[in-house]
């Protein structure tokens, strides 16, 4: 899952817009078309409008077809539709977790290298590149954006609970999860409130997202159930509610958007996109939130890529799309205009990216806390059931949560959905 929206922080910069020359032609049999417009399917919750209208300005008579579709995962759900009925749009954005189901399908997608993506994937983090290219070769997608790792927490609250405020210091507070728990019981039992939202999106989904092995090995081989990674992410979760830490609110849905605004929890997991989610759901608490070096200081959830169908009508229109709007220097523009962190390191290093502070977040220096968390990760495949399994750990750590499954008996449980849900 990855729902974000998108809200300019005071650091915006204007966009700059370096148009970088399309590659050669579409290959035999492709559609031919105008090369003047194109249509563009998008999911919701990240303002893609902006980010075409910033494409129009140095492209006046370009003409992008925007379709929000849904969720990512709807979005994913219609792509396949159109592949199997024959019409599709000539851009799609598809957000990680849903690209290894089409990676596994080459030939739904046009290759990217006729059009010069094998000449540019170096601009790229290695590993995020690697998700997009196919065995045989093929290089569906480029990439968007990842979701580097970090905590968000109230200082207010953290100050009433006698602990300390200083990010560096709520840092050093919590080195590993069981020091995150640890912390968490101390703030409990001085304020009898919840630390963190819930154990499953802010604990399992954060540990699990941190190793180099989550549910599948190298090779692509399922290993959910004998992943230490996995089990103890896992176990994490389990800890984090039996010590009563938790609120029981599961992200994103109301009584977790109305609690952050109450006060109801102080802590919650803060990849990069969840920033924006923060800032537009509690615009009240504006320097009240902070952030804090995730435990384990590295990880990644979420990311998205831009990827054309076979049978798009105007590939070469979505390939300029796609090579100008995510240059090293553009993915940088639109981190200091919305946050996205960029897939490109070339631009880690850059003053205007390290000098990157959020007023919302206390002045937090976001360009270095989510690049030092992107930089210290070491890579994890994802692979086709890598959602459905994801959803089934979510699944059981939820219903304990919720008091409705035995603790003891949640991690087979979970394998047991996992098995029936993928049939492995």
């Amino acid at each position: 899952m990855k729902l974000r929206t998108t809200a300019p922080i005071v650091l915006a910069a204007a966009l700059v817009l370096t148009t970088a020359a399309c590659g050669g032609g579409g290959g035999s049999g492709q559609p031919a078309g105008d090369g003047k417009s194109f249509e563009f399917w998008s999911f919701t919750g990240i303002n893609q409008k902006r980010t075409v209208e910033d494409y129009k300005k140095i492209n006046p008579n370009v003409q992008v077809k925007l379709t929000e579709v849904g969720s990512s995962t709807e979005t994913a759900q219609s792509l396949t539709t159109a592949l199997a009925g024959g019409k599709v749009p000539d851009l799609v954005l598809i957000q990680g977790d849903n690209l290894p189901q089409f990676v596994q399908q080459p030939q739904n997608f046009q290759d990217l290298r006729q059009y010069g993506a094998d000449k540019i994937k170096g601009d790229y983090l290695d590993w995020v590149m690697s998700q997009s290219t196919a065995k045989t070769g093929e290089i569906i997608g480029i990439p968007t954006d990842v979701g580097g790792l970090a905590v968000a927490y109230r200082t207010d609250l953290f100050k009433e609970a006698g602990l300390p405020t200083d990010r560096d210091e709520v840092s050093k507070l919590w080195p590993t999860w069981d020091a995150f728990i640890e912390t968490g019981k101390k703030y409990t039992a001085a304020t009898g409130k919840a630390f963190v939202d819930n154990a499953g999106t802010s604990v399992f989904y954060q540990a699990v997202n941190q190793g180099p092995q989550k549910y599948h090995d190298p090779s692509g081989n399922v290993v959910y159930a004998t992943s230490p990674q996995v089990k103890n992410a896992f176990d994490y979760a389990l800890k984090a509610i039996q010590a009563g830490i938790t609120a029981k609110q599961s992200s994103f849905e109301e009584n977790w958007i109305a609690g952050m605004s109450k006060g109801d929890y102080a802590v919650v997991s803060a990849p990069s996109w969840m920033l924006n989610q923060i800032r537009d759901y509690a615009p009240g608490l504006k320097g009240k939130w902070d952030i804090a070096t995730i435990p384990g200081g590295a990880g990644n959830w979420g990311g998205s890529y831009l990827a054309i169908p076979k049978g798009a009508a105007n590939p070469k229109a979505a390939w300029d799309y796609i090579s100008t709007m995510q240059s090293p220097q553009n993915q940088l523009a639109h981190f200091l205009d919305v946050g996205s962190l960029p897939t490109t390191p070339s631009v880690y290093k850059d003053p205007k990216l390290l000098a990157a502070k959020d007023p919302f977040f206390s002045d937090a220096p976001i360009g270095k806390i989510y690049t030092d968390s992107v930089l210290g990760l070491k890579p994890f495949l994802i692979g086709p059931e890598s959602a459905a399994i994801g959803q089934e750990f979510l699944n059981a750590i939820t219903n304990v949560e919720q008091g409705k499954g035995d603790p003891a008996k949640a991690w087979d449980t979970a394998l047991a959905n996992i098995k029936t849900a993928i049939g492995k």
